[in-house]
């Protein structure tokens, strides 16, 4: 069965995309095909949508790490056709093809059943960069950090992972701190639930090795530099959860913030998350995330749309989440 699709193909170092129609047989193996009602885009979309960071080795080639939709076709005891389903990570829209098409083959064990209380729209407006704001703010609450504790950063704060962070803390009580590199998004930042808005220069690099205590915990999408610098100024015993590279992947910094005030760097994986986890923080979205902050994050876009946001969502320039209809080629 034929279907619409955004195909990625490299020639000469260059990869370029074109929407085209698919074959199903062209397909990579799997035991469940779904037919994807939305995607979205994120960071790493955007990085395989240029080709850098030699994400996929194997061309052509669709993209999209996640998707939503209802399944057609399932050869596993776990799922029938019309269960609604979410996928995330797992390789998917790098090693193998994803969801940037009206279709997709994987492996059962790879997806989620849609959580009660959201619609297959919703879920993808969440995304990656959602689940993977939801697990780091987990991993905070995990080492025992509780609103009484003080304020909470978020850097990146305007973009995917930092917008859901920075809704989730304040759902849950949180006095958030939300850091942006544009002072414009102020005011949709306040919407969402931050107490105060932190200029990105602030936190940009550290000022010394270990700084005046001023965080009792942090979520960090950018890494690099302001990473090294947010170590610098957490509370004793308090704990960053590392989350993103906007910023770079390098760590210069040094073990005094871990030595002297007993701070932890958790790092945060969505991508071979366990499914159990993937399970518990798609319900605790669900059930947390105020869905009326969610519609105010997120735009749609068609499928043709996406090679031109993918540099945009690179310099840092997408705020909060984008969908993307696959019906809209």
């Amino acid at each position: 069965m034929a279907f619409k699709g955004l195909l990625l193909e490299e020639s000469g170092g260059k990869v370029s995309s074109k929407i085209t129609t698919l074959e199903e047989s062209a397909l990579p193996p799997g035991d469940v095909i779904v037919d994807v009602a939305y995607s979205t885009l994120n960071y790493k979309d955007g990085m395989v949508l240029s080709g850098l960071g030699r994400l996929v080795r194997s061309y052509p080639h669709v993209p999209g790490i996640d998707f939503a939709g209802t399944v057609a076709e399932s050869s596993s005891p776990d799922f029938k056709p019309g269960d609604q389903v979410v996928l995330t990570g797992w390789g998917v829209g790098e090693q193998r093809w994803g969801g940037y098409a009206q279709k997709a083959r994987v492996k059962a064990s790879e997806l989620v059943r849609l959580p009660h209380g959201l619609s297959l729209k919703q879920a993808m407006a969440i995304g990656t960069a959602g689940f993977t704001a939801m697990l780091a703010a987990r991993a905070l609450e995990e080492r025992g950090l509780k609103p009484e504790d003080g304020e909470v950063l978020v850097t990146g704060a305007s973009g995917g992972v930092g917008s859901v962070a920075v809704a989730i803390l304040a759902a849950w009580g949180y006095n958030v701190a939300a850091s942006t590199g544009r002072a414009a998004n102020g005011d949709y930042l306040k919407g969402l639930g931050a107490k105060t808005i932190i200029d990105r220069a602030e936190i940009a690099q550290p000022k010394r090795p270990l700084d005046s205590e001023r965080w009792a915990g942090a979520i960090d999408a950018v890494g690099g530099q302001t990473l090294a610098c947010v170590l610098t100024q957490l509370k004793y015993g308090m704990s960053v959860a590392s989350c993103g590279l906007a910023g770079g992947n390098e760590l210069a910094t040094t073990v005094i913030p871990f030595l002297l005030r007993g701070v932890n760097l958790l790092g945060i994986d969505s991508v071979r998350c366990p499914l159990q986890r993937r399970q518990d923080a798609w319900k605790r979205l669900a059930a947390d995330l105020l869905l009326a902050k969610l519609d105010a994050m997120t735009e749609t876009v068609p499928l043709g749309e996406l090679p031109g946001l993918a540099g945009k969502i690179l310099r840092g320039e997408v705020r909060g989440r984008v969908v993307v209809d696959v019906s809209l080629a």
